[in-house]
């Protein structure tokens, strides 16, 4: 019989994990003897404790493509991380929703998780509905990450969108190009801040190319009247990125009013998947706080 460590025991880091995991085999193979007969134990040997589990949280969409690409998405992570503990939940419209995957988790006897959202940028969703559906589990130990974006590796996978969509290496730095930074919109400062910085980071990723971020909501301007703005600076050769985690409504509104090429959403991209660990892991390395309900920053 194994002595198992406290029930809110936690690695802090996929080291942590290896670790455990290469004692607890050194430890049984100590008990094998050369003709392969084992040893007794002696002594109860420890085991390791619960891994937090990653719970992605999706926003859900009527468009039948959208889960099909996050769980795309979510089997790069697994290929990444082998053996852990991937779900899905969803703010709205699609199966599960994010209450739901909590609840299994609960009756599962599941007690730490992180809930990395797949959100692009700060707002209602990732400052209020998150947390709240977290909050109704306090039996749950929750840290919530930062959105995906603003962050490089978006900024790689967003280019790569572009170049598949037929944008050249010349067109970097050209005088005549410009890109549409597309992405859904929200009434929050800090949402159409982050969208700003992605643009930043996207210019200096295609040598200097002006990026106007364009909402498909609540704020201005729409993709059709950034795509104004660049062509009154000379611009004729407008790109579309898509600044979306799946496809949905949003994406194909923004993707045709482009008057040249239209990038993919940045979905299921090999950059997206290790952002998506690299949100996990800086979660829980971050500090802990007294209480079980922790939203980490970026």
């Amino acid at each position: 019989m194994t002595e198992s460590l406290p029930p809110d025991a936690t690695f802090d880091s996929t080291a942590q994990l290896l670790t455990c995991i290469t004692a607890q085999l050194g430890r049984q193979l100590s008990h094998v003897q050369l003709n392969g007969v084992r040893r007794p134990m002696s002594h109860p040997q420890p085991s390791c404790p619960e891994t937090p589990t990653l719970v992605a949280v999706a926003h859900g969409s009527r468009d039948p493509r959208a889960v099909r690409t996050v769980r795309r998405l979510l089997d790069r992570v697994r290929e990444l991380r082998p053996g852990s503990d991937i779900r899905i939940g969803h703010i709205e419209l699609d199966a599960p929703l994010l209450p739901d995957t909590l609840a299994g988790l609960v009756a599962e006897g599941r007690s730490d998780a992180v809930l990395v959202p797949l959100l692009l940028g700060r707002g209602c969703h990732v400052k209020r509905d998150i947390p709240g559906a977290a909050a109704a589990f306090p039996a749950l130990r929750v840290r919530i990450a930062p959105p995906l974006g603003p962050h490089p590796l978006l900024v790689e996978a967003l280019y790569a969108r572009l170049v598949e969509a037929g944008w050249r290496t010349e067109d970097d730095g050209s005088r005549s190009a410009g890109v549409v930074l597309a992405a859904a919109g929200s009434r929050d400062p800090d949402s159409a801040q982050d969208a700003r910085r992605t643009a930043a980071l996207l210019s200096e990723r295609t040598g200097g190319v002006p990026v106007v971020p364009a909402y498909a909501s609540a704020v201005s301007p729409n993709v059709p009247e950034a795509v104004r703005a660049l062509t009154a600076r000379g611009r004729h050769r407008i790109a579309v990125a898509s600044y979306f985690t799946a496809p949905g409504r949003f994406a194909s509104a923004a993707a045709a009013a482009a008057p040249w090429i239209a990038a993919e959403p940045v979905g299921a991209h090999p950059a997206l998947a290790r952002l998506v660990l690299q949100r996990y892991d800086a979660a829980l390395a971050a500090p802990r706080s007294p209480g079980r309900r922790e939203l980490v920053t970026a």
